[in-house]
């Protein structure tokens, strides 16, 4: 097991003579031929350097080349594929229109109506109220007494009585409902659902960041045809989603994304909302849209069980009863919440206690009943009685006279229509005729516009013609009983739901083809990988430049094509475009293949650890055919780096030399003990429980770090530092750069960073006695001072430091004191010898590559410990020492050539994945992190910084792999690039593998039961992680790869 025997002499080339050129023959010329012939071969090997370099940055431009046209084809893979599988529908231009009823046979019975009067439904209220808090979950609504035996009472309980109080108190006049969300619970979606009462797409939550403007018809656009003022207060989402639609004189919007805010937005609704509910101002507005953020900024900040959440909520019960007092009986008040949150204060995701908001509708006028009057009392839970979101579209419209938007799927809210004495049956039957009479024209009307069959819509049409046939039934009898009145309605909500369910069913069909076509381009590129990075016996770099031309050839005939394809109408232009250019060039690929085949050899592995390497790529990709494989991949990335070490400890016992055998097993036994100490930051899933104890946050109900854990930053400043060091030691490359750098700049941005989580721990505690702007600003600058460090700094440093050697000049008087050039030096250094009896020694000589190269891996490790919490900050800590560790298994075990190292770099960015709090769980992103450094949302640098924090672990794994080759190298080694390229391609293939299979496993298992919470996240993860990774190998990684072996270059030319 194990590489090639080393023999005992010492390792990595001791030692290297630079002795000046001189020819013995022109020692007996005068000294104006020596000179001429000096200068002749100085020229000479000028000549020689430079056209070694421009040959390098030719070779090292193609390979940048290669990496994007990769890049595009895991690109265009994964669009075909997501374009098939993330469910969408078809949006009608279709518009309600108040003179044109859904129903022909009433169109006839009545008259057109006006707005002032109500169009398919006399109106009820001229005014409404419709307030938003964010994420209020049901159970923060409804009283929790303590019972013995059941959970304790906790922060969010019991803070905001008013909904329960006045439903039971004053049932007439108020109700009280669970308010169940659609996935994906993210806000832009459901306001998308809230306002045009249909289902959002799986695909629409990539657009929360940015919202576009909904074109289908909704209320919000209803209100305005009708003539009526709307002004909006709050979330400036709603601006994103309707432009141009609100009072722009009365509306405030705010920003929505700081949710480390949580006063500024609430604060300015309540200074605005409650003037215009004065009644001198009654007569500026019909509508007004309120949505306050505060309570969804605590839960995703401190989490809910926090006493901000119970401020917040107390606050939102304060600020509501002013509104009651202020409304009059013409008035609809409607408080709702457009999603929950879950244990942590965060949703995005189809969990319970994310869907399970509440809704509450007020009116002075006692208009509200109930048809049970044990239904006085809200339900105690969610699971009892609950109402769609989407419900709250024609509930709305029908109480304030609009048309129903012509996409609605919902149905009327039964408390609002049955009158106060709750036996108006009659008034029930006929708007659950309306609004199913508005959905059958939609079904009809969606059905054309696909080219459905009839078939589809059998059962609603079935339950349409039974019900319309008891309504008749009821309104012809000479007195018509109650009894045939609720039949009629109820034969009316059996068709709402079947035609829903239908509904549900066409959104949930998948395009197989654009599915497959997706897959295949996904696995062409996986064999191109695998070809590139394990199949070329030569230099990769000289087989590039023919490679890329057939690629290069083949993409642009096939864009070509496409455009020819997409003009004749046989595809859409962008797909005949896309697809065109991938299946152009891997044809290009295939035939430069085949013009290569002499120089082509098995990329079948050859060596046990070249094996390993296949077992640690292929081993998940099966595995994320199962669940529970999935629900547990954290616990399975430590057993794979666990197994790694166990195996490489063996292997460098087999080592011949002794410095490799102590070497190989201390690195060995230290990558495993960092793996385990790893392993203890851990956030679980829902699924996961109650297996698992979370111990990234304070506790499983918190989104803040415990106090203890503020000290795990400043050990990583105090301790990180001195560990890099004694690897760069132990080369004697602690020199020059290396010194200023580790030694001073990444402690003091460790520490700073540091300093920032205390600031920010003070702040959410109420340590200091400052105010919270003066906190925030002094935090924002410590945070652009930390990434002005790491990033501006760091990179130019990187870019103009010189190796981090240090060169030692003496003159031989006494021998003893230095090297000979016929005995070997230190491994660590090497000795130059002159005839003019001077002796200089290079210090750092044995690393001068990998010292250097690992410096821009402290660069982005201090710009991504400051946009991980605290727990995370330790953890990307110890990623940045196992790499180190790593790197020295590698060189004790001559592995500098095989695929293990860059594979085992993907299982250490996989395995820290979860070790920086997160899952493959859309809940879990920590959207936070934009506003470690701003104030505001700003684009691109928000969503740059999510990034980071989320794939901060993959990202710094992969600046790493080019010191899998670099590391302990010699200046001048012959085909570094190549070796390099053979690298990361390698690493990508690792992601491209785990992608192809996530999306082939999500494909065959599309139909089943945990698809959107299980194996769909796991694919968009996969795939986000591959175009990240992509870029970070060839942006940063092989574009330092240039700067690094060129700044070596400078003092010891290019290896040939």
């Amino acid at each position: 097991m194990g590489s090639a025997a080393r023999s005992n002499q010492p390792r990595p080339e001791p030692q290297e003579i630079f002795t000046p050129i001189v020819d013995p023959k022109l020692q007996a010329k005068s000294d104006k031929e020596q000179a001429a012939a000096a200068i002749e071969e100085l020229k000479r090997a000028k000549t020689l350097r430079a056209q070694r370099e421009v040959q390098f940055k030719a070779s090292h431009t193609l390979l940048l080349t290669f990496l994007a046209w990769i890049f595009v084809l895991h690109a265009i893979g994964l669009y075909f594929f997501t374009k098939g599988f993330l469910l969408t529908r078809l949006v009608l231009d279709d518009k309600s229109d108040c003179a044109v009823l859904p129903i022909e046979s009433y169109q006839q019975e009545h008259s057109p109506r006006s707005a002032s009067e109500g169009c398919w439904h006399p109106k009820v209220f001229d005014k409404a109220v419709v307030i938003i808090v964010d994420a209020l979950r049901y159970d923060f609504v409804v009283p929790y007494p303590p019972i013995q035996g059941q959970d304790e009472l906790r922060h969010f309980h019991n803070a905001l009585p008013l909904f329960h109080e006045t439903a039971t108190n004053s049932p007439h006049n108020a109700f009280l409902r669970p308010f169940i969300a659609d996935p994906p619970t993210a806000t832009l979606q459901r306001l998308k659902g809230l306002t045009t009462g249909t289902l959002p797409t799986f695909i629409d939550v990539g657009s929360n960041f940015a919202g576009t403007a909904i074109e289908e018809d909704n209320l919000i656009a209803q209100l305005r045809d009708a003539g009526k003022n709307v002004v909006h207060l709050g979330d400036d989402t709603w601006h994103k989603l309707f432009p141009d639609y609100f009072d722009p004189a009365l509306t405030r919007a705010y920003d929505s994304f700081n949710v480390w805010d949580l006063h500024t937005v609430d604060n300015g609704v309540s200074e605005h909302l409650l003037p215009l509910l004065d009644p001198v101002n009654a007569t500026k507005w019909d509508v007004v849209f309120a949505h306050y953020l505060g309570v969804d900024h605590a839960g995703h900040r401190y989490g809910p069980d926090h006493p901000a959440m119970t401020d917040k909520l107390q606050q939102m019960d304060t600020v509501l009863r002013r509104v009651v007092e202020l409304i009059d009986d013409k008035t609809l008040l409607v408080v709702m919440g457009d999603h929950g949150m879950d244990a942590k204060g965060d949703h995005g995701g189809e969990s319970d206690d994310e869907v399970e908001a509440a809704l509450w509708m007020y009116s002075k006028a006692g208009l509200f009943g109930r048809s049970v009057p044990e239904h006085v009392e809200p339900p105690r839970t969610a699971k009892e009685r609950p109402v769609g979101q989407i419900d709250l579209v024609p509930t709305l419209a029908l109480l304030l006279g609009l048309p129903i938007p012509f996409n609605n799927l919902g149905s009327p809210i039964e408390e609002a229509f049955i009158g106060n004495q709750g036996k108006d049956w009659g008034n029930m039957a006929l708007v659950n005729r309306i609004a199913s009479a508005q959905i059958k024209r939609y079904q009809h009307q969606y059905a054309l516009a696909r080219g459905l069959d009839e078939s589809t819509a059998t059962k609603p049409l079935l339950a349409w013609g039974e019900a319309e046939e008891q309504f008749e039934k009821a309104k012809k009898a000479w007195k018509p009983n109650l009894e045939q009145w609720h039949e009629a309605s109820q034969s009316f909500s059996r068709h709402q739901q079947e035609t829903l369910n239908i509904c549900r069913a066409l959104w949930a069909r998948f395009d197989v083809p654009s599915m497959i076509h997706g897959i295949a381009i996904l696995a062409a590129g996986v064999i191109a990988l695998v070809i590139y990075a394990r199949s070329f016996r030569e230099d990769t770099t000289a087989l590039t430049p023919a490679v890329l031309l057939r690629v290069l050839v083949g993409s642009g005939f096939g864009s070509a094509a496409g455009v020819f394809l997409g003009f004749i109408g046989r595809a859409t232009l962008l797909n005949a475009v896309l697809s065109g250019f991938a299946v152009g060039g891997v044809i290009g690929f295939l035939q430069a293949l085949f013009a290569a085949r002499e120089s082509l050899s098995s990329p079948v592995p050859k060596s046990f650890w070249g094996w390993l390497a296949v077992v640690f790529t292929v081993a998940p990709s099966i595995g994320f055919a199962s669940n529970s494989y999935t629900i547990w991949e954290d616990e399975i990335m430590l057993f794979f780096l666990t197994s790694f070490g166990v195996l490489a400890f063996i292997s460098s016992l087999r080592q011949r030399s002794s410095l490799d055998r102590a070497l190989g097993t201390y690195h060995s036994g230290l990558f495993i003990i960092i793996s385990r100490i790893a392993s203890f930051s851990r956030l679980c899933r829902e699924e996961q429980m109650p297996f698992c104890k979370s111990t990234y946050y304070a506790s499983a109900t918190s989104s803040t770090s415990a106090p203890w854990q503020l000290a795990i930053p400043f050990a990583v400043a105090i301790l990180l530092p001195d560990f890099i060091k004694t690897y760069y030691k132990g080369t004697r490359s602690y020199e020059g750069t290396a010194v200023f750098w580790i030694g001073i700049a990444l402690r003091l941005g460790l520490l700073l960073s540091a300093l920032y989580w205390t600031l920010d721990a003070a702040d959410d505690g109420g340590w200091l006695d400052i105010g919270a702007g003066i906190m925030k600003t002094v935090r924002v600058f410590i945070a652009q001072l930390v990434l002005g460090l790491a990033l501006a700094a760091g990179t130019t440093a990187f870019t103009l430091a010189q190796p981090c050697i240090n060169i030692i000049s003496d003159k031989d008087n006494n021998p003893s004191d230095s090297a000979d050039s016929s005995s070997p030096s230190s491994p660590s250094s090497a000795t130059v010898k002159s005839s003019s009896k001077q002796s200089i020694t290079i210090l750092g000589y044995a690393n001068i590559h990998g010292s250097r190269y690992y410096l821009l891996v402290t660069n982005w490790l201090l710009a991504i410990v400051l946009l991980q919490k605290p727990m995370g900050g330790g953890t990307m800590g110890l990623l940045a020492w196992q790499i180190l560790s790593l790197m020295e298994i590698i060189d004790t075990n001559d592995l500098s050539s095989s695929a293990i190292g860059p594979i085992v770099l993907g299982v250490l960015g996989s395995f820290y994945f979860f070790k920086t709090g997160h899952q493959a769980v859309l809940s879990t992103i920590q959207w936070e992190s934009a506003f470690i450094p701003t104030k505001t949302v700003r684009y691109p640098f928000s969503p740059i910084l999510v990034v980071l924090n989320t794939y901060g672990a993959q990202i710094l794994a992969a600046i790493a792999v080019p010191l899998v080759v670099l590391w302990k190298q010699s200046p001048r080694r012959q085909g570094l690039l190549g070796d390099i390229t053979k690298a990361v391609a390698t690493h990508i293939l690792f992601y491209a593998v785990i992608a192809l299979a996530t999306a082939v496993w999500a494909g065959y298992l599309r139909r089943h039961l945990m698809l959107f919470r299980i194996f769909s996240p796991r694919f968009m993860m996969a795939g986000t992680v591959l175009l990240v990774v992509d870029v970070a190998i060839a942006a940063i990684a092989v574009g330092a790869v240039r700067v690094n072996i060129l700044s070596v270059a400078q003092l010891f030319g290019l290896g040939g």
